[in-house]
């Protein structure tokens, strides 16, 4: 399956009306990591901006460490930006891109959800997930790599879905291209964080909460019982512990970070 470059440029001239567009493009059908790959180029002088797209990667990397099954039919693409913010706000990039794209995959009429803190889930199961790279100097972020994965056509587990078989499932194409779902996660990306930028976090952070499925989930913390009730502006989540005794006049509220617990999938 060849990218299309010309329809991508196409599609997003039609957002970027008489403009110069935000992105400088960069295709290939098989790569490592899209991640790695834009890392390379930036330190050969791209700029923030630079976008890197693959069809396939054989040796995506997800959350932690984790390996990111990137068989052949997905999309998976990288963006590098030069944010002004500190190295502890990191998180809020993945929160800020994780919104943006699954906004403007509602736009298109896809009823997208965030589990947090950056998976895009379709009808319970997962479409995609984002992981956001950052290099620091003097306790601010000098650079960073937003780096999507969204099914497309490709295979995926269980608790996985792709977006095609989904819409055949509809019979609706909302999205009837690669190369304008690939548009649209671009235009998603940059919306998030240009609102992060402008707006700040407590207006992106009630956006992001909005669309977050895990709102009033329950939760287990070192065998005690909490609910969902929040993300900290750090990306942490927030749950307000539940006690059995009906004396007690408060019931604290604690947070946890991304990576610590897992919330699974509701499939529907």
């Amino acid at each position: 399956m060849e990218f299309n470059q010309q329809l991508l440029v196409d599609s997003l001239k039609a957002k970027y009306k008489h403009q110069d567009l935000p992105f400088s493009l960069h295709i290939f059908n098989t790569l490592s990591s899209t991640n790695q790959t834009l890392w390379q180029l930036i330190d050969q002088g791209e700029k923030p901006g630079s976008v890197v797209i693959a069809t396939q990667q054989t040796a995506g990397r997800g959350q932690w460490g984790r390996e990111w099954q990137s068989p052949k039919g997905g999309l998976y693409l990288s963006m590098a930006i030069a944010p002004n913010l500190a190295a502890t706000s990191s998180y809020q990039l993945t929160l800020a891109s994780a919104w943006g794209i699954t906004a403007q995959l509602r736009k298109c009429g896809i009823p997208v959800g965030i589990k947090w803190p950056n998976d895009l889930v379709l009808d319970g199961r997962k479409l995609g997930g984002i992981l956001t790279e950052t290099k620091v100097n003097q306790g601010q972020i000098t650079q960073a790599m937003i780096g999507v994965g969204i099914n497309w056509a490709n295979q995926v587990p269980e608790t996985g879905i792709n977006l095609q078989l989904w819409q055949n499932s509809q019979n609706c194409q909302m999205i009837d291209h690669l190369e304008i779902l690939t548009s649209q996660v671009l235009i998603g990306i940059k919306s998030g964080i240009e609102c992060l930028q402008t707006e700040g976090i407590n207006i992106l952070l009630s956006h992001y909460l909005d669309l977050l499925i895990n709102m009033g989930d329950q939760v287990y913390v070192n065998n005690f019982l909490g609910k969902v009730v929040g993300v900290t502006q750090e990306g942490n989540l927030r749950l307000k512990m539940t006690t059995d005794d009906a004396k007690a006049a408060l019931t604290p509220e604690i947070s946890v970070q991304p990576g610590t617990i897992s919330l699974g999938y509701r499939q529907t």
